[in-house]
């Protein structure tokens, strides 16, 4: 019998003193945009299935870095919520990481049966890290090239839900996604907007979404 997981992905957050230089286009006004994303994502879940199994994968180095700038410790905020929603944490340092992780949520008779991805990204990619070491550049992503390789599709069960909040990806990885691993995934073909989750409500894209 198939024992379903649900599996969260968050990205990490740009550096303050990066993004205010970038004028209009500054991104992480607040450093909480995918964390909290993916706690009301929890919510809803919990609503529906209170004994519910998830993952929540967390790209660990831009919030401690994101936190000594701010004078928190973010890290601790996150475990915080993690355990307050009785969610397995998994706090990855790169993206090699994150792909074992997610192989790991789906092992056995556990199948990941819903996945979604809060973070940085363009049409080709998840960025888990974007402005943090670089300004405007990422120096850690997952690429949709790179999916048939190093996920394991066997971790999702056939009927998986997938969606990526993400800006851009239904151009090209929602499809890139189906073909590697076998289940569609949701994308917007625009930028996604984050504001909604201060709201309690799951952020919103500016264009079609697509898989």
């Amino acid at each position: 019998m198939v024992e379903a997981v649900e599996v969260i992905l968050s990205g990490g957050v740009a550096l303050k003193s990066w993004e205010h230089l970038r004028g209009p286009s500054a991104h992480d006004n607040w450093w909480a945009n995918f964390i909290r994303a993916a706690t009301v994502q929890m919510d809803m879940t919990r609503r529906k299935s209170p004994d519910a199994a998830i993952v929540w994968i967390v790209f660990r180095p831009a919030y401690l870095t994101r936190g000594r700038e701010d004078g928190k410790n973010y890290i601790s905020m996150i475990r915080e919520q993690a355990a307050k929603r009785k969610v397995k944490l998994v706090l990855v340092d790169t993206a090699e990481q994150a792909y074992a992780a997610i192989n790991g949520a789906g092992k056995g008779r556990e199948k990941i049966t819903s996945f979604y991805y809060f973070g940085h990204s363009n049409a080709h990619a998840f960025m888990l890290e974007y402005s943090n070491d670089i300004i405007g550049a990422s120096t850690q992503w997952m690429h949709e090239d790179d999916l048939a390789v190093k996920i394991n599709k066997s971790a999702f069960a056939p009927d998986a839900r997938c969606r990526s909040f993400g800006c851009y990806t239904g151009n090209s990885m929602s499809a890139k996604w189906n073909k590697a691993i076998g289940v569609p995934m949701w994308g917007n073909t625009e930028s996604t907007r984050y504001h909604p989750v201060s709201n309690g409500c799951l952020p919103t894209g500016n264009g079609r979404w697509v898989r």
